[in-house]
């Protein structure tokens, strides 16, 4: 009796914790929408959230912790659409549509918000540069739902190392060109990705025929090389 007791005690109360966090998360995000990252304090934070400053640092030890539980939380809205996004798509250009389009469906009321975490983009050492350590895990999520939206057309074997990681790079300038984009739904941010797409699956059946492929296999190679020197392949 004791056991089963101090086991639904447990769970009880990791639940609670866990809306906590929520609670604080979701206000934190509220306040940096509206107030600016910069200025928002902690101590802001736990007073909109109702809770201690003390109670606001035991689950995220700082704002840049917030931020990052904010990354997680956008890459796993992304594979879930995107999961379902795919499903009884076979094309490339469709697939890699679905996933595009869904991301920037998914940022579009963060604009403001994404424009000052991109100051930190060129700082390698700070926790939330896109390129640093610190986003390393977050960086590989986005990469494998790319990674997935290949997955099962025929794209080259040499491609699919690398392609994942030039659609993550490409999708970033997608999302810094939505910051400044004022338009109605951010409509030309979404007609350059089609352009972009476009473009991209016309090279890639283009590098994909058998005439082409002894010019461009030379240059896949280095491109792989160089890309796994900085350990940027998708390993398969």
């Amino acid at each position: 009796m004791f056991n089963i007791g101090a086991s639904a005690m447990k769970t009880a109360n990791r639940t609670a914790g866990e809306k906590t966090k929520a609670v604080i998360l979701e206000t934190a995000l509220d306040l940096f929408r509206g107030h600016g990252f910069e200025v928002t304090t902690m101590r802001d934070i736990a007073r909109a959230a109702k809770v201690a400053t003390g109670a606001a640092y035991y689950y995220f030890p700082s704002k840049e912790a917030i931020v990052a539980a904010y990354y997680d939380q956008v890459q796993r809205l992304h594979a879930e659409k995107a999961r379902d996004g795919l499903e009884g798509r076979a094309g490339l250009r469709e697939r890699l549509g679905v996933v595009m389009h869904l991301k920037l469906e998914i940022l579009e009321d963060d604009r403001m918000f994404l424009g000052a975490l991109f100051r930190y983009t060129g700082n390698p050492d700070h926790p939330l540069s896109v390129f640093g350590k610190g986003t390393e895990p977050q960086r590989r999520h986005s990469v494998a739902i790319f990674q997935e939206a290949i997955a099962g057309t025929n794209v080259s074997e040499e491609l699919r190392q690398f392609l994942p990681w030039a659609l993550w790079l490409g999708h970033l300038g997608m999302i810094l060109f939505l910051i400044y984009d004022e338009t109605e739904g951010q409509q030309r941010t979404h007609k350059l990705v089609d352009g972009m797409l476009d473009l991209l699956t016309r090279f890639v059946e283009l590098t994909s025929s058998a005439l082409v492929q002894p010019f461009v296999q030379p240059f896949q190679a280095k491109m792989l090389r160089m890309l796994r020197e900085a350990g940027w392949t998708v390993e398969i």
